[in-house]
């Protein structure tokens, strides 16, 4: 699957909007500076896998709303999964990323 990060600057454009935030309100809650996020919204920025999350976070949102349009909120499972990956290494993320990629690839 193929990235679109066009529209995944759109979508959180989107959400910020709905939420009556600021993009410097955001990056505040994200703690990314302010000139990123609006490069991640006009898509010249591609954003980590942690920028995603911590993005998420700070829109109340889950990540699937950002990546593929469609937010899950039956679940606060996802909030704890971020969390735990906040703090990470670049080389913990990578590994977190494939291993969630080889898990959706599964039959469960």
């Amino acid at each position: 699957m193929e990235l679109d990060y066009t529209e995944i600057g759109r979508r959180i454009a989107r959400r910020r909007r709905e939420l009556g935030l600021r993009q410097v309100e955001v990056c505040d809650r994200a703690g990314i500076h302010d000139k990123y996020l609006s490069c991640i919204e006009r898509a010249t920025s591609i954003p980590s896998l942690e920028v995603i999350m911590k993005l998420a976070l700070a829109l109340d949102t889950t990540p699937d709303e950002f990546l593929i349009g469609s937010a899950r909120y039956e679940s606060e499972e996802w909030r704890n999964v971020a969390e735990l990956m906040r703090g990470m290494s670049k080389g913990q993320l990578r590994l977190a990323k494939s291993f969630l990629t080889w898990l959706t690839d599964q039959n469960m």
